[in-house]
C-alpha cells in the first residue's frame, strides 16, 4: 500500500457515506428484530493510526464489550464492534426486555447472545454497504465476543500481527430508540484492513491517489 496519508476529503466522503448506508441497513434490522422504531447515526468517519484507535476507546487498559469477526474475501482484514460494558448492558436490557441484566448477573449467556447479535447486525449491515459500493467479494466470519482491556481483545483478534495495518477505519455509531433519542447507545466501528487491502478498496472505488 502507498502513503495512507494521501487520503483526501474525497475519500472520507465515500467511507462516509458507506458508513450511513450501513447504519440504514442495521437500523432496519434491528427495528425489526426488537419490533420498535430504532434509528442510526454516524456521527464520524475518520481514518486513524493505530495508536489513535486505541486513545479514541480510553487506551489499552480500558475494559470494553467487543465483537470482533474476521472479512474474508477480495479485501480482507478485521472487524471490531467496541462499546463500553455499561452502553453494552444498557442495549441488552431493551433486547432481552429485562431492566436487571447485568453481564455479572445469571443471565450472562443470554445477554452475550444478545450482544453477539448485535455486532453481527451492524458488520453485516456495513460489509454490505462496503461489498455493494465496490463490488468487491467480501464475507464475514463468525463473530466472536469479548469482555475484556480493550489491548487485550484487539491482541485476541489480531493473532497474525505481520499482516496488521497501521490504519484503520473508525465509524462512530449511535443507536436510539425513537421514542429515547437522548438515550443513545454510543460504541466505535473498527475496520482494519489487512495492509494491501486498502488499496483494493479505493480502486474499486474508483478513486486514485493510494
Amino acid at each position: 500500500m502507498d502513503d495512507i496519508r494521501n487520503l483526501t476529503g474525497m475519500h472520507i466522503d465515500i467511507l462516509r457515506e458507506i458508513g450511513n448506508i450501513g447504519a440504514g441497513n442495521a437500523a432496519t434490522a434491528l427495528s425489526t428484530l426488537l419490533n420498535k422504531k430504532i434509528e442510526m447515526a454516524v456521527p464520524r468517519v475518520q481514518i486513524a493510526t493505530f495508536a489513535e484507535m486505541m486513545e479514541s476507546i480510553g487506551g489499552p487498559e480500558q475494559v470494553v464489550a467487543c465483537v470482533y469477526l474476521r472479512i474474508e474475501g477480495e479485501a480482507p482484514g478485521n472487524m471490531f464492534f467496541v462499546l463500553p460494558p455499561e452502553q453494552a448492558e444498557r442495549f441488552v436490557r431493551r433486547m432481552i426486555g429485562d431492566d436487571s441484566f447485568s453481564f455479572q448477573g445469571e443471565a450472562h449467556e443470554l445477554g452475550c447472545s444478545a450482544l453477539q447479535e448485535l455486532g453481527n447486525i451492524l458488520a453485516g449491515s456495513y460489509l454490505s454497504a462496503l461489498a455493494d459500493f465496490t463490488h468487491l467479494n467480501l464475507h464475514p466470519s463468525v463473530p466472536a465476543l469479548a469482555i475484556d482491556m480493550m489491548g487485550a481483545v484487539l491482541s485476541f483478534g489480531l493473532l497474525e500481527l505481520s499482516r496488521v495495518g497501521d490504519y484503520a477505519i473508525l465509524i462512530d455509531t449511535a443507536i436510539y430508540d425513537e421514542r429515547r433519542p437522548d438515550e443513545s447507545i454510543n460504541g466505535h466501528f473498527f475496520l482494519l484492513p489487512d495492509p494491501e487491502s486498502f488499496s483494493t478498496i479505493f480502486r474499486a472505488l474508483g478513486v486514485d491517489g493510494l
